[in-house]
């Protein structure tokens, strides 16, 4: 069987699932003649705000401006070292650099994929030679998965540095039940289509603690204007148009439930995996953003699910330092990336979306079987 029966994933049945209440909104935002930082964008801002219990929420362009503008609005730039981790999409780099701060990438966790605390508390102590100052530590809450936040909130405010969240995949997850984006200096979203909470193009939000970071970053995403036209800061142009902001606003009431979902999907492949099964860490509530498993023969893998119609992904095959934009010129933690360069050669995406009907699930299930010996 060549031709694929189950995708990994699918944004447009996320667009069919709710396309009345979608067209609807489409209609009303066309209807009004308002299309950049109107009332939809500041419902939704509003709605998204309280829907995570805390803080206040600035839409913009997309998840990596996001990131960018939390760092713009903290006073991260040049003369600044940022520390990431490379197991993740390269926009959160880019967005690092796009401030003109310097990345130091440093390893992962290997059973839950995102920052290893340990490295971290290493590189605080003692950072690597002729880097800036260590100003800001972005942890990637991946696949769902919230990281070991609290520890590393904790080593952030001994060293007095910032902490923002990369929440791009972890809309609704959360970390002894408190959601991630709460526990942050900042946090930023991305709202790209096959997001858990997904728009129809490009979006993305930054959602601050501290309502005078969160009015710095707003004008930061319009030139840097207070006043209409008068730029007090050098800022960007990334603004969340009202035409997503609706959709998002029509999405965000589905969210909890397209999660629980996902948790059901994903307790359907992990009943037949076993051990195989993704690790979820203890206090912790995925949204399994994406299902990843680790296999040894990826290709052989893959080619054998394609046969029986099956869609897969890898998220992510090569690792930012390796990719020849950033290979040899970006530092890494003296633990060199060991385990991330490990998983980046066995990972693989399994199909995960609340729109998986029974039948499809069951066929992926009996797919992937054979997997767990």
């Amino acid at each position: 069987m060549s031709g694929i029966i189950v995708p990994q994933a699918n944004p447009g049945a996320g667009y069919r699932a709710h396309q009345r209440e979608i067209d609807a909104a489409i209609s009303r935002v066309l209807d009004s003649g308002w299309y950049i930082l109107g009332q939809e964008g500041r419902a939704f801002e509003a709605e998204f705000a309280a829907w995570l219990g805390a803080g206040t929420a600035v839409g913009c362009g997309n998840g990596t401006d996001a990131i960018a503008l939390a760092l713009r609005g903290l006073g991260i730039g040049a003369g600044c070292t940022v520390v990431t981790v490379s197991h993740t999409a390269v926009a959160t780099v880019a967005a690092i650099e796009s401030t003109g701060a310097t990345p130091l990438l440093i390893d992962i966790e290997p059973d839950h994929y995102t920052m290893d605390p340990a490295e971290l508390a290493r590189v605080l102590v003692e950072p690597p030679s002729g880097l800036p100052p260590i100003r800001a530590v972005v942890p990637v809450h991946l696949y769902g998965q919230v990281a070991d936040v609290e520890v590393i909130g904790t080593l952030c405010r001994r060293h007095g540095i910032a902490l923002i969240e990369d929440c791009a995949q972890a809309h609704g997850a959360k970390r002894n039940g408190r959601m991630a984006g709460t526990f942050g200096d900042a946090a930023s979203f991305s709202f790209y289509p096959t997001k858990n909470l997904g728009a129809l193009g490009d979006g993305g939000a930054v959602v601050a603690r501290d309502p005078a970071l969160a009015a710095r970053i707003a004008a930061l995403r319009q030139y840097g204007w207070t006043r209409h036209y008068i730029s007090d800061a050098v800022g960007v142009n990334s603004r969340l148009d009202e035409l997503q902001a609706a959709i998002l606003r029509v999405k965000l009431r589905h969210l909890d439930a397209a999660n629980a979902r996902r948790r059901a999907i994903a307790g359907e492949y992990d009943a037949v995996l076993g051990s195989r099964a993704p690790r979820q860490r203890r206090g912790s509530e995925h949204v399994y953003h994406l299902y990843v498993v680790r296999v040894p023969d990826r290709d052989r893998t893959q080619a054998r699910l394609r046969e029986n119609g099956i869609g897969s992904g890898v998220h992510y095959p090569v690792p930012v330092h390796l990719q020849p934009a950033y290979a040899g010129r970006v530092m890494l933690g003296p633990a060199r990336c060991v385990e991330t360069e490990r998983a980046a050669a066995e990972i693989l995406s399994l199909p995960l979306y609340p729109e998986l009907t029974d039948e499809q699930v069951a066929r992926v299930c009996a797919a992937i079987g054979w997997l767990a010996g």
